[in-house]
Parts: C-alpha cells; sequence; structure tokens
C-alpha cells in the first residue's frame, strides 16, 4: 500500500507544481497615462521624462526625492516616480540621469489620499531602467 500512496503523492506534486511553474511573474507593461487604472497593483510603467520636481526638504538618510513627471509635466500631470540621487551628487545626480529620456519604473502604483496622479516610489535605483530613444 506505502508504494501506491507514493505514486499518488509524486502525481498529485507534479500536477501542482506545473500549474505553479506556468504563472507568470513578470509585470505587466503599461503606459503613463494608463497607471490610473493599476492603482495598487505592480507594474512596469514606460514614458519620457518630462519635468523633474525637488522639494524643499530631504529625508533622513536618503537626502531629497525628485519626482520625475512622465509624458506630461508637473502642470497637468498624468504619473510620476520618485527617485533619490546617489551621494555625493545628490539631487543633481539622479536628474541628470533621467532627463529628457524614455524609462521604465518598475513598483507598485499608488496614489496619495487626497487624489492626484499616481506614482511609484522607487527607493531603489534598479526599479528604474532607460530605454533607446527608438521604442
Amino acid at each position: 500500500m506505502t508504494p501506491m500512496r507514493n505514486l499518488i503523492l509524486m502525481m498529485c506534486v507534479t500536477g501542482l507544481a506545473s500549474f505553479a511553474l506556468s504563472q507568470d511573474t513578470t509585470p505587466r507593461r503599461i503606459t503613463a497615462a494608463d497607471a490610473k487604472n493599476h492603482i495598487g497593483e505592480t507594474a512596469i510603467v514606460c514614458g519620457k521624462v518630462v519635468g523633474t520636481s525637488l522639494p524643499k526638504y530631504g529625508i533622513a538618510g536618503r537626502g531629497k526625492p525628485v519626482s520625475f513627471y512622465l509624458d506630461q509635466p508637473e502642470a497637468n500631470p498624468v504619473f510620476y516616480f520618485i527617485a533619490f540621487g546617489a551621494q555625493p551628487g545628490g539631487p543633481a545626480e539622479v536628474i541628470a540621469a533621467y532627463q529628457d529620456k524614455r524609462v521604465c519604473v518598475t513598483g507598485k502604483i499608488d496614489t496619495v489620499p487626497s487624489g492626484g496622479p499616481p506614482f511609484i516610489m522607487a527607493a531603489d535605483r534598479s526599479q528604474i531602467k532607460t530605454e533607446a530613444a527608438g521604442k
């Protein structure tokens, strides 16, 4: 009876493993304008950096966060992401890295409780990838 039980157990595990391995773990790639329809989801948001914003105050241990607006500037933004500059260059370094470039940012899309455009907090710069100009 034990060999039969082992055989049934192996068939079940093999069947379930195929379902687990077949799931797609890559986040969906969306446009900056479409991000508003994916609040709370993890996605890859792509667009061209058309403006930046730098607050007056920074965050202890991180420096000043820089907001990068994709596809539409700050006056009427559709999406933005927040990144921090590497020390000692700080904000100037991160602005130079992404200004006027096409980027894709991976992360959880969020929004502030009072409303406004969706954003991704890219605390880790590996979440941000630049694209070739032709894409």
